[in-house]
């Protein structure tokens, strides 16, 4: 009964170790569509968000310098030409500033703030789908593995068939499903903090961009 264990397993073992990674991917039965389709859309939101994120944290460093040059020499309308001529958040918040100059200065603040709030909503957007990849992943896992423990307990109670290879039918499926969507789970959760990190870097930049310019105002005129 022994060697006839071993032999089986030895069989098991050598068709196993020649299969390919689709053929047993598709083990794990329908619940990995849903899981592939979600690591499609991480993959695809992950770099849409950075490419996005990156653009819009590419400021030069000069910016701030010529805002302050047209604002100090009176040339108001220089300023503001530059500023809006210039496709990135800091540029918009500080062009709707230069146009509230002449107003208070908690006016000038808070229109900055509102426009800063809206750019920072539009780097956000679709940071929420990696966050529910992140959630819904894993629990498609543990859906697969009742899915495998079913099929298994299925066959041992329908056909009394009880080898390994019926064992191994319904682990296959639960240990498979399981994997894939803590991998995927993980994946999405990681590129969610890292993008959210990415962001509050930005913010930061608005800030105190924000804060120089209010700054700038405070300064005579040449």
């Amino acid at each position: 009964m022994i060697n006839l264990l071993q032999i089986d397993s030895t069989h098991t073992a050598a068709a196993t170790s020649g299969i390919s990674l689709f053929d047993l991917l598709t083990l794990g039965g329908w619940v990995m569509i849903p899981l592939m389709l979600l690591l499609v859309i991480t993959i695809f939101v992950f770099f849409e968000r950075l490419i996005a994120i990156r653009k819009a944290s590419n400021i030069d460093s000069n910016f701030m310098n010529i805002v302050r040059d047209h604002i100090v020499s009176g040339n108001v309308i220089a300023a503001r030409s530059f500023a809006k001529n210039t496709n990135n958040p800091v540029a918009r918040i500080i062009d709707k500033g230069i146009q509230r100059i002449g107003k208070p200065i908690e006016s000038i603040e808070r229109s900055m703030e509102n426009v800063g709030k809206l750019e920072i909503y539009n780097l956000e957007k679709n940071l929420s789908i990696l966050s529910l990849s992140a959630g819904i992943s894993p629990l498609l896992g543990f859906l697969g593995t009742i899915i495998g423990m079913f099929q298994l307990f299925y066959s041992l109670a329908t056909g009394g068939d009880f080898t390994i290879q019926t064992m191994a039918n319904g682990i296959y499926t639960k240990v498979i499903t399981s994997a894939t969507g803590l991998i995927i789970g993980l994946l999405a959760y990681i590129a969610h903090n890292y993008l959210t990190t990415q962001v509050d870097k930005t913010a930061y930049k608005m800030e105190a961009s924000s804060a120089e310019f209010l700054d700038i105002l405070q300064e005579p005129t040449r």
